[in-house]
């Protein structure tokens, strides 16, 4: 009887262990065979990196960098070295307007593979200071496309001519506010999302760059959005309340505001009331200008023509507005010389930035002259001076970019762009938005400035994420 149930107690379970495993198995194959399938890995990768299911050179060439193969330039009689991506491009017969379909690139994959299987171009160190012009768009793409950008930049910031008449009108100063705007969130994302990845070397359509980089730029635009709506409920509590304040309040207020004042050129409060005879006041209001020019010499913007102000000596104004322009232009025309020798795209990338950059800040430059005594066509002339240092600077940009590493070009760029925006745009866009806020139409103001901020981040945000699928040159 114990021996019975010895030999019979196992059999059920057996049976059912092998059962479960037979369904398993079959499940398990049944699921695989409906989904997976050899053209599976092929319809993957065509989609990912390609369109249509067809592969570009510009596409393939991606494929390559992610694979970390094509970077080097090995013997073509030795197998076992990295050879570049123009050479395996050659060995297809593949140019510059080749497209791979399904078949095509299932001839390529055994190229890639080779390359992979020797572990030739993982060894391959590329110099910080490598000439190949892989890629990279011809000397006269480079000359022609800079030239025409810089030549259109130019002239767009001479549009100053046309809209001088109407400075005093409030849809001007609307106008002039959406620029500000709008040069702040163009130069500030161009710096976040091209410029700075370009300068370490790496792509920023890669481990998730731009998304990390649209974050920095919401933790800037959170803040500016905070303050501003703070600023505003705030104010409206302070004009509500403003009747329960005492005259020491008031004359403290008024203390606290003259340094104030004095830093944004508003030299009309600061006058004390008239005890002398007029030519006092007069001599008395032309120091404390002179005190202003003299105390703040580097934000000679575009508010302060908003103001009114005179400036008597003339030609130290000029030089000084025409040579700091001129280190502006050029240094505008370093970056846009060495983005075009890396790509046409990069170059027009940046060249939109400078231009959304350079209509308000040529426009004021203008103004000021204007308002020195000068004429229309002198202050023409010390603005075409200052042009001439972006061709300048545009000509040294292509010979460093296509001789030497135009990393150090993009990160010198990429700081001169997030200073102008942060440190030079974005207070010339509050003192000029200041008339808006004092006269009761701050929310106009402010939705203004959140509508050219926005729009220059959304144009650069949108140029990065479909540069694959820009084509330009």
């Amino acid at each position: 009887m114990v021996m019975s149930l010895q030999w019979t107690h196992p059999t059920p379970l057996l049976l059912l262990t092998a059962y479960l495993s037979v369904a398993l198995v079959a499940d398990s194959y049944s699921a695989t065979g409906e989904k997976l399938s050899a053209a599976s890995f092929l319809q993957d990768i065509l989609q990912r990196y390609g369109d249509n299911e067809t592969l570009s050179l510009h596409q393939l060439q991606s494929l390559l960098e992610r694979l970390e193969v094509g970077k080097g330039s090995g013997d073509p009689h030795n197998m076992s070295q990295c050879f570049s991506s123009s050479a395996l491009f050659a060995a297809h017969n593949l140019t510059h307007g080749s497209v791979l379909d399904a078949k095509g690139f299932q001839n390529f994959c055994p190229t890639i593979l080779q390359q992979i299987e020797t572990q030739a171009c993982q060894e391959t160190i590329v110099p910080q200071n490598d000439t190949s012009t892989e890629g990279r768009p011809s000397p006269g793409e480079v000359w022609g496309f800079g030239l025409l950008c810089i030549t259109v930049i130019s002239l767009f910031s001479l549009l100053g001519v046309l809209v001088a008449p109407c400075v005093e009108k409030p849809v001007f100063r609307r106008l002039l506010i959406y620029f500000i705007a709008l040069s702040i969130g163009s130069l500030l994302s161009n710096a976040l999302l091209q410029l700075i990845p370009e300068a370490f070397g790496f792509n920023p359509l890669e481990d998730s760059y731009v998304l990390s980089s649209t974050v920095i730029f919401g933790g800037f635009y959170l803040f500016f959005f905070t303050e501003k709506v703070l600023k505003m409920v705030l104010k409206q509590k302070h004009e509500h309340g403003h009747s329960h304040y005492s005259a020491d309040t008031r004359k403290q207020d008024a203390e606290e505001g003259v340094t104030e004042k004095l830093q944004n050129g508003d030299l009309d409060h600061m006058i004390p009331p008239p005890h002398g005879s007029e030519s006092d006041l007069r001599s008395d209001e032309k120091a404390v200008s002179s005190l202003a020019v003299q105390d703040l010499p580097g934000q000679q913007s575009s508010c302060y023509w908003l103001k009114g102000i005179r400036y008597s000596d003339i030609g130290t104004l000029a030089w000084m507005i025409t040579l700091s322009d001129g280190l502006h232009n050029f240094i505008d025309g370093l970056a846009i010389g060495a983005s075009f020798t890396v790509s046409v795209f990069q170059g027009v990338s940046t060249s939109i930035a400078i231009l959304c950059e350079e209509f308000p800040h040529e426009l004021g430059d203008f103004v000021i002259l204007l308002n020195a005594g000068m004429s229309i066509p002198q202050a023409l002339f010390f603005n075409f001076l200052s042009a001439c240092c972006c061709y300048l600077g545009l000509a040294f940009g292509i010979l460093a970019g296509s001789h030497f590493s135009s990393n150090w070009i993009f990160a010198l760029a990429g700081g001169m762009f997030l200073y102008i925006a942060l440190s030079d745009m974005f207070p010339e866009m509050n003192e000029v938005s200041k008339e808006d806020e004092e006269g009761g139409q701050a929310l106009t103001a402010f939705l203004i400035q959140n509508a050219g901020i926005l729009t220059g981040f959304g144009i650069m945000l949108l140029l990065t994420t479909f540069s694959g699928q820009i084509q330009l040159g």
